[in-house]
């Protein structure tokens, strides 16, 4: 029935936007035209999916599949069930049959809407599991299909955070990102002639985040005779938000505003420099920039790889990481990039004495592979009677650590050598009960090593040859740490094989002071060097 058909497209566009009370609304509408319409019911039990009200997605899944026993909405949402479960290796399965039939159909509106959907959630499911590159390109190909072109940029760029797992995207697949904002015109300027320069910083994470404990030195330390600044924040507010903020600084609250409307106060604010904190990173202010609020932009901190944006002038780097896979201009710092400046208290430094050399990574999952794993095995084999600990999200559910099991034992590993952590809020005080970090690679760490190091745990990483896969080198050397800087996987296993000779008991007794003393911690010197460089660039 074409009624019917009009009404499950609406229910799609309020899917998109997130209205699952108006999709409710929208099947009530169907099952007046057909009481016996399984679509309407599964429509119901996907808009229970998005309140987390399984139990009654489940009763209208029942109600679902007696009217239509292969309703394609009612398996998708019986995928989307079991990820909320976390039952990866279920949901996989049948989220997997989803995407095989509707590849096969989609030229059906309804079916591609569904194949969209299970290609998103698989997606989410698969960086979980620690499967960065796959999830990536499901995400490109689910930008590919849906015709919504601010959805199709929210994926393609999803896309491009992922790639950078493994290898980092070439600049001429971040440049496609130019196409979604094709329509846009962008802000003309001429100079402004403050007597300040109007500094303009602008993220969703100014917020319980990695990037905020990278950024007050910028809102601290910055020469209030010179520049003014302004936070643009586009996020939730926590009490970390409270803690950024200064009598120095201004606040705007962009929070749910759309790209043009927010691009709108930033140009009438008239602000010299533009600076974005977020990349490609979940919730990014990229839209906002591509309308070019700010004569000069700038993207810093919060993603190591090119945007690809043509209205971002510039990539705030170092020295250190500095390569040419970049569609910005390069503005290098002499020092590192990163300033650590953590946004709360750590636990004291406290080591336990382990009854065996105890090496531990903390990093998000997604970023250790079979490679990874692979050197980590040597070392253990290396070092007797010594374990590994794994802490990570992926631990803290039972399919996760069968998964993580399973990739361990494809490498043969000893399973009794190595222990799973779930994440957990005190993540910081076990730090305490590791005598070595061991940093991923190709795509170090950032904030892991720093705290780390903070908590008195020598860390060694790997310096490979592209950006993201030398901030390890770039934070260790600001530290004043070279020593922990290996050049290829044979010196990172004899730097951990020393350092598990008891050396690392020397760095537990001071390395908290030392690194609190160090380039890496000094926020005056750092904000004066950025300044130099926005001076330069106005």
């Amino acid at each position: 029935m074409e009624e019917i058909l009009d009404w499950l497209k609406l229910a799609e566009k309020f899917a998109e936007d997130g209205d699952a009370e108006s999709m409710v609304g929208a099947a009530n509408q169907i099952l007046e035209l057909d009481k016996n319409c399984a679509d309407g019911y599964a429509l119901i039990a996907e808009s229970a999916l998005y309140f987390c009200d399984l139990e009654y997605s489940e009763k209208l899944l029942a109600e679902t599949f007696s009217r239509d026993k292969n309703n394609l909405r009612g398996r998708l949402v019986r995928g989307g069930i079991a990820f909320e479960r976390f039952q990866l290796i279920k949901a996989f399965q049948l989220l997997d049959n989803v995407i095989k039939f509707a590849e096969k159909h989609s030229d059906d509106f309804l079916a591609r809407k569904a194949l969209i959907k299970a290609l998103c959630w698989t997606a989410d499911g698969l960086y979980l599991a620690g499967e960065a590159e796959a999830a990536a390109e499901n995400l490109r190909e689910a930008s590919r299909l849906t015709e919504n072109i601010n959805h199709a940029a929210e994926l393609f760029s999803k896309h491009l955070f992922l790639k950078n797992y493994n290898s980092p995207a070439e600049k001429s697949l971040a440049q496609e990102y130019n196409k979604f904002f094709a329509n846009i015109t962008p802000y003309s300027h001429e100079n402004y002639n403050h007597k300040k320069i109007k500094i303009g910083y602008i993220s969703p994470d100014f917020r319980l985040h990695a990037v905020s404990n990278f950024v007050q030195p910028l809102l601290k330390n910055f020469d209030d005779k010179k520049f003014s600044v302004t936070c643009y924040f586009t996020g939730e507010p926590d009490f970390v938000t409270q803690k950024l903020k200064n009598k120095k600084i201004a606040w705007r609250d962009l929070n749910g505003m759309d790209a043009a409307t927010a691009a709108k106060i930033i140009r009438n604010d008239e602000i010299d420099i533009l600076v974005d904190l977020s990349g490609h990173s979940q919730n990014n202010c990229l839209p906002i920039l591509a309308y070019k609020p700010a004569p000069v932009q700038i993207t810093a901190i919060g993603y190591t790889a090119t945007t690809g944006l043509n209205c971002v002038d510039y990539f705030l780097t170092d020295k250190i990481c500095a390569d040419d896979n970049f569609t910005e201009k390069i503005l290098p710092l002499d020092g590192c990039q990163f300033c650590f400046s953590p946004v709360k208290e750590f636990p004291a430094v406290n080591h336990i004495k382990n009854n065996c050399v105890t090496f531990g990574s903390f990093n998000n999952f997604a970023k250790v592979t079979d490679e990874v794993l692979g050197i980590w095995k040597k070392i253990l084999d290396a070092v007797p009677n010594s374990k590994l600990v794994i802490k990570s999200k992926i631990c803290s559910i039972e399919d996760g650590k069968k998964i993580l099991l399973d990739r361990l034992s494809n490498l043969d590993f000893a399973a009794e050598r190595i222990e799973m952590r779930p994440y957990s809020k005190d993540y910081l005080e076990q730090y305490n009960e590791i005598d070595i970090a061991l940093d991923s690679f190709p795509y170090n760490g950032g904030l892991t090593t720093c705290e780390a190091l903070y908590m008195g745990v020598p860390v060694i990483s790997l310096r490979g040859d592209y950006h993201g896969a030398k901030i390890g080198a770039s934070i260790l050397t600001a530290a004043g740490l070279p020593e922990l800087i290996a050049q290829d996987s044979d010196d990172y296993i004899k730097k951990a094989v020393e350092l598990a000779d008891g050396k690392f008991a020397d760095y537990h007794k001071n390395l908290r002071e030392k690194i609190s003393k160090s380039a890496l911690m000094n926020g005056e010197k750092y904000a004066a060097e950025i300044e130099k460089l926005f001076e330069s660039v106005r």
